[in-house]
C-alpha cells in the first residue's frame, strides 16, 4: 500500500485581483511551502482557464473577483463532485451570517475575511500544505497481497481520526444569527461529536494557541480560545478529508454503537461529577473520547474498501476492533498532543491499574460500567464494587443516576 501523502509539490492557484493582497498571499504560501508552485491571476475568466488545464491542490480566491465571481468558481468545482473536494480558500470582506449560510453548502476549507490576518492564513495554509487536512485525490493504493492486517498497522500512525457524527452545515447554520457566529450554541452543536471536540482542543493545545501553559481540557474552552472564524474553519475543514462521514452500511452501524456508548459514559460521567462536586465538563470530554480510537479504526475500514479491499463484515470488522482499536486511539492522543490529564481520565474509563486514583479517574471507570450495563443489570453488583466503595456513592445514587 501507498500511504496517503500529501503532494511532494503542490500546486495552488491564487486569484485575487488587489496586487497588495496577492502578494501577501504569495509570501505567506512561500514561507509555508517554498516549493509549492503558485499560477496568480487578477480575474475570474484566467481563474477558470487555468483550472480547466492545470491539476491544482488547492485554490484561494477572492469572492469579489471581476469578471467571474470567486463564489461562482467554488460552486463550479463543487458540481464536479470530486472526491475528496479540492480545497478551496474563500476570501471576502462579507462578515455577516447571510454570506457565510450562502458559502457552507459548498464547503470551503476556510472562508477568511478581509482584510487578511497573516497569522490566520498561514495556520490555515500550514493544515492545508504541511499537514492536517487532504490535499490530494488519490486515496489509499493496495499493493498486490497487502493484508488487511498490514494495512491498519501502516494507518494507525497516519489515521486522521474518527469519522464524523454530526452535520456540520447545518450546526454552523444551527449558529448563525445577524451578528455572527455564537460560540455557545455552536459548543450545543458540536460537543457530542468525539473527532470535532479531539480536533478543537488539540487545536486549542497548540503552540500558537497555548496561552500562560494552562491546558483546554474542554470544547467550551477551545471554542473560546480559538475565536468564532478559527473554530469555523477548523470544524468546516474536517468535512474535506477523505472518508469523513461513513458510508459502508455495517461500519456506520459499528459507528453508531460506539458512539452511542460513548455518548453514554460521557452523560454518566458529567452527572457522577456533578453529583461529588468535580469537573463535569472535563469528565464529559473524556467520556466522550474514550472510544475515539475505535472510531478511527472504522473510518481505516471504509479506506480499505474504498481501495478495493474487500471486507468480511462478521468477522473482520469485529476482530480488527477488538485488536487495533486500542491502539488506533493512542496514537491519535498521542499525535495529536491531548493534555496528559485527559489522557488519565480517558484511560481511567478503560481500567484503573495500581497505584492511587484522582476522584475524577474513578468517575470514569464508574461511569464506563454503567454504560456497559444493560437497562435491568448489574447496578446493585456494581454498587458493592471498590470505585462505589471509593467514590462513597451507594445503589440509591446510582438509580438515580440511571434515571437521569
Amino acid at each position: 500500500m501507498t500511504a496517503v501523502e500529501l503532494p511532494a509539490v503542490p500546486r495552488v492557484l491564487i486569484a485575487e485581483a488587489d496586487p497588495a493582497s496577492r502578494e501577501l498571499l504569495e509570501q505567506v504560501l512561500s514561507g509555508v511551502r517554498c516549493d509549492a508552485r503558485v499560477d496568480t491571476c487578477g480575474e475570474g475568466k484566467q481563474a477558470l482557464e487555468l483550472l480547466a488545464n492545470n491539476p491544482y491542490d488547492l485554490v484561494i480566491a477572492d469572492w469579489e473577483l471581476p469578471g467571474v465571481d470567486g463564489l461562482t468558481i467554488l460552486r463550479g468545482l463543487r458540481q464536479q463532485h470530486r472526491t475528496p473536494p479540492l480545497p478551496f480558500i474563500l476570501m471576502s470582506r462579507r462578515n455577516d451570517s447571510a454570506s457565510v449560510r450562502e458559502v457552507l453548502p459548498l464547503a470551503p476549507a476556510a472562508y477568511l475575511t478581509k482584510p487578511l490576518n497573516r497569522e490566520d492564513l498561514t495556520q490555515r495554509l500550514q493544515g492545508l500544505l504541511v499537514g492536517g487536512e487532504e490535499t490530494s485525490s488519490e486515496g489509499p493504493v493496495l499493493g498486490a497481497g497487502l493484508t488487511l492486517a498490514a494495512f491498519l498497522e501502516r494507518r494507525r500512525d497516519m489515521s486522521e481520526g474518527a469519522p464524523l457524527m454530526t452535520d456540520v452545515q447545518v450546526a454552523v447554520k444551527r449558529s448563525l444569527n445577524p451578528a455572527g457566529l455564537d460560540l455557545k450554541l455552536f459548543e450545543e452543536e458540536l460537543r457530542t461529536d468525539p473527532q470535532i471536540t479531539a480536533m478543537l482542543i488539540a487545536a486549542a493545545n497548540s503552540a500558537a494557541q497555548q496561552q500562560g501553559g494552562v491546558a483546554v481540557l474542554t470544547v467550551a474552552r477551545a471554542l473560546h480560545q480559538l475565536g468564532t472564524g478559527q473554530s469555523m474553519n477548523l470544524v468546516l475543514g474536517l468535512t474535506l478529508k477523505r472518508c469523513a462521514r461513513l458510508s459502508v452500511p455495517c461500519l456506520a452501524d459499528y459507528a453508531q454503537r460506539y458512539w452511542e456508548l460513548s455518548l453514554h459514559t460521557a452523560e454518566y460521567a458529567r452527572v457522577l461529577a456533578r453529583l461529588l462536586d468535580l469537573e463535569p465538563e472535563r469528565c464529559y470530554c473524556a467520556g466522550l473520547l474514550h472510544r475515539l480510537g475505535d472510531l478511527a479504526l472504522l473510518r481505516c475500514l471504509e479506506e480499505w474498501t474504498q481501495a478495493g479491499g474487500e471486507l468480511d463484515e462478521l468477522e473482520e470488522v469485529g476482530n480488527s476492533l477488538d485488536k487495533y482499536g486500542a491502539g488506533f486511539g493512542s496514537a491519535l492522543r498521542t499525535r495529536w498532543r491531548l493534555p496528559l490529564e485527559l489522557r488519565e481520565l480517558i484511560a481511567a474509563a478503560y481500567s484503573l491499574g495500581g497505584g492511587v486514583y484522582s476522584r475524577e479517574a474513578l468517575v470514569m471507570s464508574m461511569a464506563a460500567q454503567m454504560a456497559h450495563l444493560t437497562e435491568h443489570e448489574g447496578l446493585e453488583e456494581l454498587a458493592r464494587g471498590r470505585t462505589a466503595r471509593l467514590l462513597k456513592i451507594g445503589l440509591p445514587e446510582l438509580m438515580r443516576i440511571r434515571r437521569k
